[in-house]
């Protein structure tokens, strides 16, 4: 199907759910899907008709132009706006292309986000921390709600593992290309000779799931309650509260102690829980789909050293896009990420293009 058959299919389309949506007949929930089709539809339909006008414009210029009774001087203006028109489609049309990459399904979904300390003793849990309040803080900064559902923390105030809920309007079209091995390179506050040490953290970024999306059957679970342990308050060691959930048929295994409620703490891992056994099967889905793609952006491989962080320089390097940004203090605060974030997306949209060629 040519680029001008899509974008007329868009625009019927676009026609077709106008009049479905003003029938009597229509029920809520029907009236709810065909009302989220035409949120969807209406960018690419807007720019389909820009593009209709300026082939029709140009069909009418060439048109002038080649009318024997044209005079030269109205030939020659005819002649300039269509340069300017022709020199302006390749741009709209790629932004047509872009609006018509398939969509991941999961891009408008809340997240779970969890890190963990890699290879680095304490310095590594360190970090960790610092990453995961610089996600803490770029959700505050968007307005997203950030629960912390698992804090395992050391005594020097890293985080071996922290695991949190970021809930929000397209969270894991943001933050999914942030799976991978976060490498930091810095003085540790331990450190007495003022020697530079290398550590990583590991991040995954998982599409937070709801019930329907995976069934969990309740025989295949082993639920273990145990008293907590760590920083949690005064109650930690005074019941079992905490939970460790096993789903038997994967090893998959979740644990939560953040709440003095062993029900919320039930709720919070089972979260999790369905959240990592979704990601699975959609990472199952895709590679059957493109059995050898591996992408340079966003391809999920958490043994991937995806990013760099150095505090003498201060700078921060993406090694998958080779964009190095010298704002590292205003990074782990949580103001610049969209920068990077951007130029993931752009990549990542400029690898699928190339893909469609």
């Amino acid at each position: 199907m040519s680029m001008s058959d899509k974008l007329s299919g868009v625009i019927t389309r676009q026609e077709e759910l106008t009049a479905l949506m003003s029938s009597e007949n229509l029920s809520a929930p029907d009236f709810a899907a065909l009302s989220k089709e035409y949120a969807e539809l209406s960018p690419i339909a807007e720019k389909a008709r820009e593009v209709h006008g300026i082939l029709s414009e140009l069909s009418d210029l060439e048109e002038l132009m080649s009318d024997a009774d044209t005079d030269a001087e109205m030939r020659s203006m005819a002649g300039e706006e269509h340069r300017a028109l022709a020199a302006s489609l390749p741009a709209l049309e790629r932004e047509v292309q872009i609006l018509l990459l398939p969509k991941d399904a999961a891009d408008d979904r809340s997240a779970i986000l969890e890190v963990r300390a890699g290879t680095g003793g304490d310095e590594a849990s360190l970090f960790a921390a610092d990453l995961f309040r610089m996600y803490q803080r770029y959700a505050e900064n968007h307005g997203w709600r950030f629960e912390p559902i698992e804090v395992n923390d050391t005594e020097l105030g890293g985080f071996k593992e922290a695991i949190a809920s970021i809930g929000g309007a397209g969270v894991f079209a943001k933050l999914k290309f942030e799976s991978g091995v976060h490498r930091v390179q810095r003085v540790p506050a331990t450190e007495s000779g003022g020697r530079i040490h290398t550590s990583a953290a590991t991040v995954a970024v998982l599409p937070e799931a709801e019930e329907v999306d995976i069934s969990v059957d309740e025989k295949d679970l082993r639920i273990d309650t145990y008293r907590a342990s760590g920083a949690g308050g005064q109650h930690v060691n005074k019941t079992d509260s905490a939970i460790r959930i096993t789903h038997i048929p994967t090893g998959v295994v979740v644990q939560c102690q953040d709440e003095k409620s062993q029900h919320k703490n039930r709720a919070k891992a089972m979260k999790v829980l369905r959240s990592r056994l979704y990601e699975a099967e959609r990472q199952r889905q895709q590679d059957e789909r493109s059995e050898n793609r591996r992408s340079q952006v966003g391809s999920g491989d958490r043994s991937e050293r995806i990013r760099t962080y150095n505090y003498p320089q201060g700078r921060v390097t993406d090694h998958r896009i080779n964009l190095t940004v010298h704002k590292l203090e205003r990074i782990m605060n949580g103001e610049e990420l969209d920068h990077i974030f951007d130029a993931l997306l752009a990549e990542d949209r400029a690898e699928r293009l190339a893909e469609l060629q």
